[in-house]
């Protein structure tokens, strides 16, 4: 029995030992492992989280409640998880263009190729050789499945939770993306991280939105990057001059974060961002049609939002630019086909004209106007203009 159980631990050594040595050897940076056992059961947050109505219009988060409480709500059979990590690091603080507002603010994870796609790609290859080395059935996830990859890294030490709510790793800061591959197989956990975010809150002082009810807490109706992704109708009014000329997502929160002075340099990112999506010119992209958007984004996360919502962010920064010279961009929208965009094109208008132009410029557009949504702008543009 002795030999049986010091054989059975030298096979899960070197089967744990292989999937790290691979994955490294896959391109990921980080890689550590977990057990099922070693996750609480998460439902108790998620149900609080949802149940304040944190989750906006995602109703997917609702939906999956049950499976994404716990691994084996998944897939029961999993007996370990692989996590990896890949670093995404910007080679600046992506911060620094608030200071341009004539120019589009995309999130830096956005300025590569489709992380799912980069990821996804990587952990199929991790998977098909640990498969065939242990002939264990395995299981790989990119932010494409219920899976609450940020507790399960935490589980498996690749950093822990931030009072951002994102992943923090001694090693990396908060730049990075996460993977897991799933297995039937036995492995040898490592040792969870602890918190190392003390008395620090700058994340949480620097969301523009006020996003965090408390620390490690958020409301996703204020994060900037639910505004300008996930949610898919107009931009709460008072929610856009707090904006600014963030076009695709908001890093505010990850740049702040002092771990961030441990990550790689430049030099040593994997992933390397494409110079055009680093500081668009917004004139540049309020003359995208619909094929252009498609062509430009064809490889980037930004195309799954689709032109209309695009454009919708695009005009909110136009609208808070300050740029009179903008205007010109933004007046053919107002006769786009969506209404979405119809009425974001009235709300950066109103910013960018006066008083006097806006109003004969509402007078000539709403007299044919029949949505109720895009009428609505005009005369709450038209309200706020009065009072300024």
């Amino acid at each position: 029995m002795a030999a049986e159980t010091a054989r059975a631990d030298r096979q899960r050594l070197a089967l744990t030992q292989f999937a790290t040595a691979e994955a490294l050897a896959h391109g990921f940076d980080l890689c550590r492992i977990t057990t099922p056992e070693r996750i609480p059961d998460l439902r108790p947050v998620l149900q609080a989280f949802v149940g304040e109505g944190y989750h906006g219009s995602m109703a997917w988060m609702e939906e999956t409640l049950e499976r994404r409480g716990h691994p084996t709500g998944l897939w029961p059979e999993v007996r370990s998880l692989v996590m990896v990590a890949m670093n995404y690091g910007p080679d600046e603080d992506p911060r620094t263009l608030r200071e341009e507002p004539g120019r589009g603010a995309i999130s830096v994870y956005a300025r590569h190729r489709d992380y799912h796609d980069v990821m996804k790609g990587k952990l199929k290859a991790l998977a098909t050789r640990f498969a065939a080395r242990a002939g264990s059935d395995v299981k790989v996830f990119v932010d494409t499945a219920p899976v609450m990859e940020k507790p399960l890294a935490a589980a498996a030490g690749l950093g822990w939770q931030g009072k951002h709510t994102n992943l923090v790793s001694r090693s990396h800061g908060s730049w990075l993306f996460l993977g897991s591959m799933f297995t039937t197989a036995e492995l040898i956990p490592d040792a969870g991280e602890v918190d190392h975010c003390g008395s620090c809150r700058a994340c949480l002082d620097a969301c523009p939105t006020n996003a965090f009810p408390a620390p490690y807490r958020i409301d996703a109706r204020r994060c900037i990057s639910y505004l300008t992704i996930e949610n898919k109708g107009p931009i709460p009014a008072d929610l856009r001059p707090l904006i600014g000329n963030r076009i695709y997502g908001c890093d505010d929160c990850l740049a702040a974060c002092p771990w961030n002075k441990f990550a790689q340099s430049a030099a040593e990112i994997r992933l390397k961002a494409r110079a055009d999506l680093k500081a668009p010119e917004l004139a540049d992209l309020l003359a995208l049609d619909d094929a252009a958007f498609r062509a430009h984004f064809s490889a980037s996360p930004i195309k799954r939002i689709g032109r209309d919502r695009f454009l919708r962010n695009v005009l909110t920064a136009a609208g808070n630019s300050g740029d009179g010279d903008l205007a010109g961009h933004c007046r053919p929208h107002l006769s786009d086909t969506s209404p979405l965009v119809r009425g974001a094109a009235a709300w950066a208008m109103a910013r960018l004209l006066d008083a006097g132009a806006f109003a004969a410029l509402a007078k000539q557009m709403t007299a044919d106007e029949q949505d109720e949504m895009v009428l609505t702008e005009w005369r709450d543009a038209l309200a706020s203009q009065g009072e300024s």
